[in-house]
């Protein structure tokens, strides 16, 4: 199958928007006294490009596209690792900082691994499903209602696997709510961008996927 520079770019975007997100998250910022992870100044886009890929493309592309960050989120997690246990140079004198800001403990990567895949494949199907039942119309409802469950899905795993029995029910559920209100508003802010890409890559591409008889087993390889 022969993939045109468009999807490549668009697929690039939406790899880097994940592997930075995994980097930035080390780092708790304050938004309006609420505490934030850094990542959510870009994770969201990643929503916003699944939803560009699902739409234009359809389902079984994008689908390649969610295992295809998965990967390569494992690869650079693997090789984050690797250089890690390396012993550092007698000139290196950060191996403390290193470890602190990117040796994250095996729970929070099992949190992340499995917020991702749930919450982008959540995302991708309702996205495909609605096109199919509003008949391609309301491109504002579908990416914003996908980006509600996708990223409530996303949210509640990787808080609740990462903190359960660390912080308060209390305190997870608020962390749980602020952090989807964010993500879910960020999307909606952001819908100038989709429908400008959208738009775009319908017209260049000469295509517009609906999702008639489509196999959504997101385990399926083809």
């Amino acid at each position: 199958m022969t993939y045109s520079y468009r999807f490549v770019f668009i697929t690039t975007l939406f790899v880097t928007c994940l592997l930075a997100a995994n980097i930035l998250i080390v780092k708790q910022v304050s938004v309006a006294g609420i505490t934030l992870p850094a990542a959510i100044v870009i994770f969201p886009l990643s929503y916003i490009f699944g939803d560009v890929l699902t739409e234009v493309y359809g389902y079984s592309q994008a689908r390649r596209v969610i295992w295809l960050g998965f990967f390569c989120n494992l690869l650079l997690v693997i090789a984050i690792w690797v250089v890690g246990i390396l012993p550092p140079a007698s000139i290196f004198e950060a191996q403390a900082a290193y470890d602190r800001i990117l040796g994250n403990t095996p729970r929070f990567l099992i949190a992340s691994f499995l917020a991702y895949l749930a919450g982008e494949f959540v995302n991708s199907y309702i996205m495909a499903k609605m096109k199919l039942l509003t008949g391609g119309r309301w491109l504002w409802m579908r990416t914003i209602g996908s980006t509600i469950a996708g990223e409530g899905v996303d949210t509640v795993i990787v808080l609740g696997v990462s903190f359960a029995g660390v912080l308060s029910p209390e305190v997870i559920i608020s962390m749980i709510f602020w952090h989807w209100l964010l993500k879910t508003a960020y999307e909606a802010l952001a819908t100038p961008l989709t429908y400008f890409l959208v738009g775009y890559l319908k017209k260049a591409e000469k295509l517009d996927t609906y999702d008639c008889g489509t196999n959504f087993n997101p385990l399926r390889a083809d």
